[in-house]
């Protein structure tokens, strides 16, 4: 008989809450749905944080270019939806349904609402936004968390969203906010993967950063202890490194909407040309054997050359992920993605006819149905992978889906032209930010909202400084064992405040408050941005 999920899975902070059987009038107040999973799922949908994600670019702004393309919100509206098929289909197979019951279980409701929140900690400019202020935590105020956008979105639920009543952050169940946790450790401190052989996807330290800690991770130093009591109820059923099933899910599902709906955008603005992605798949598939025998010094110097970037693609899969990468799903992989993307998609141009939109629909709907089914359930993963994983052949063509993304969109000169100046608006805003917090004489007319943020970070990092005063310092400083002085505190809450409040701004929104900021508009009211 198998073992059942565990029996804390509905546990609240703080309190445990009814089973979706028990009767809908012990609902909480505020909350309309009966199942407190859906009860979490609407918390979620009915959040400031997740209606704000309408104005937070996916890669590039659609401004202008009178398209719809996806921006945070409907990226994350679509991770739901694939999330809760992929639910389904696991739940329907029966081999599955018994893996995932000895693993602690898979709600529908919980991994369509890990899907809607997976992103609220985005902030202005997607990824190159969280690079930045990342950057400025460290340096300007000496966070030794920094920032990292999984991590501001276990912030958010955990502490700093508002719901009815008191208390803070938005109080779902310990199974939502598990199905969060796609990288359950923080920076620096325990629970610590990087001890494993082969440490988890993320648990590295970033090349460009060594010395900061993990790479990725999903709470901050604030949060250890919420992160710890929501993974509690399966720590009889995981690794305490190991993503819940329902964040394995999640994370599946994310990977799935991101390798698609990105290249679905692009071909709609013109920047997927079908003869440079066609080239760089032709020229590998032709001469893999003659590029395989180049070392990878020949590679590198040669990779604007076409076939070159692909070929050192296979030798990382190879290297970071020998688990699973093999050279004949590599090939079958891009000639799937040679002839359904390249010739199926880019040959015709998109003029917004319905035929071309027609080809759009269709790429999209038949690569995600294709996705989904190849998700199965492992008992026993390595390191480098959830329970939830996708076969072979359907693993290697997202990996050659995100090659396209990344090496005709992400390596673009205008594109690094454009985030160049985002960098620089968002360093301006924090420090503008910053310099009025610092401000004594203005305290009392400060931003409601960064001063909630400011007295919120204070009360916190003050409790961190009394249980565990070392986990604030870089591990460079940890020798000498000296808790952090009040001032050095204070510019820690600064930040933190600071960036929080940037952090939950929409891009728009982060220009028009510069402009403010910096005296280049003399419009006193704006529906742009309301302090």
């Amino acid at each position: 008989m198998d073992p059942q999920p565990p029996s804390g899975r509905t546990a609240r902070r703080g309190h445990l809450v009814r089973t979706a059987a028990e009767p809908a009038h012990v609902a909480q107040p505020y909350d309309l749905a009966a199942s407190p999973f859906r009860a979490d799922r609407d918390r979620i949908s009915g959040s400031a944080f997740f209606a704000r994600l309408g104005g937070v670019t996916q890669v590039v702004s659609p401004s202008g270019s009178g398209l719809l393309l996806h921006n945070r919100l409907t990226h994350s509206l679509k991770v739901a939806q694939v999330a809760r098929a992929v639910g389904e289909s696991l739940s329907d197979d029966p081999e599955s349904r018994a893996a995932v019951t000895r693993l602690g279980g898979c709600d529908l409701d919980v991994v369509e609402s890990a899907g809607l929140a997976h992103d609220l900690g985005h902030p202005p400019f997607g990824h190159l936004g969280e690079r930045v202020l990342d950057r400025i935590a460290r340096e300007r105020f000496g966070l030794v968390d920094g920032f990292e956008g999984n991590a501001q979105t276990f912030r958010i639920v955990s502490s700093i969203d508002v719901r009815g009543g008191g208390g803070d952050g938005l109080d779902l169940t310990a199974a939502v906010r598990a199905a969060l946790l796609k990288y359950p450790w923080t920076r620096l401190a325990a629970p610590d993967p990087r001890s494993l052989p082969l440490p988890p996807r993320g648990a590295s330290e970033p090349e460009d950063a060594p010395g900061t800690g993990a790479a990725k991770f999903s709470a901050y130093i604030t949060e250890l202890d919420d992160m710890l009591d929501c993974r509690a109820p399966f720590a009889a059923a995981l690794a305490g490194w190991q993503q819940t099933v329902e964040a394995s899910v999640m994370d599946t599902a994310d990977d799935i909407a991101y390798a698609i709906h990105d290249l679905e955008d692009f071909h709609r603005v013109g920047i997927l040309q079908h003869a440079t992605v066609s080239t760089e798949l032709t020229e590998w598939l032709g001469r893999a054997a003659e590029l395989a025998r180049f070392d990878d010094a020949e590679l590198r110097s040669r990779s604007e050359a076409p076939g070159y970037s692909l070929e050192s693609l296979r030798r990382r899969l190879h290297v970071k992920d020998s688990w699973i990468a093999a050279d004949d799903a590599f090939v079958g992989a891009v000639k799937k993605v040679q002839s359904d993307l390249v010739t199926k998609l880019l040959e015709q141009p998109f003029d917004r006819s319905k035929q071309a939109e027609r080809a759009v629909a269709a790429f999209s709907g038949t690569w995600t149905r294709r996705l989904v089914r190849g998700v199965r359930v492992e008992l026993d993963p390595t390191t480098r992978s959830g329970h939830v994983v996708l076969d072979r052949e359907q693993w290697h063509e997202v990996q050659i889906l995100k090659f396209v993304h990344r090496r005709f969109v992400l390596q673009r000169p205008d594109l690094a032209l454009h985030q160049r100046g985002q960098d620089r608006l968002l360093s301006k805003l924090v420090q503008a930010l910053d310099e009025w917090l610092i401000d004594r004489s203005e305290s009392a007319r400060l931003p409601h909202r960064l001063r909630d943020l400011f007295e919120h970070a204070a009360v916190e990092l003050d409790a961190v400084r009394r249980d565990d005063p070392i986990s604030l310092l870089p591990r460079s400083e940890r020798s000498s064992a000296e808790a952090p002085d009040r001032e050095q505190l204070e510019r820690m809450a600064r930040g933190r405040a600071v960036i929080d409040f940037v952090a939950s701004l929409t891009d728009e929104q982060a220009a028009a408050l510069l402009e403010s900021l910096s005296g280049r508009t003399t419009q006193l009211w704006s529906d742009t941005f309301v302090l």
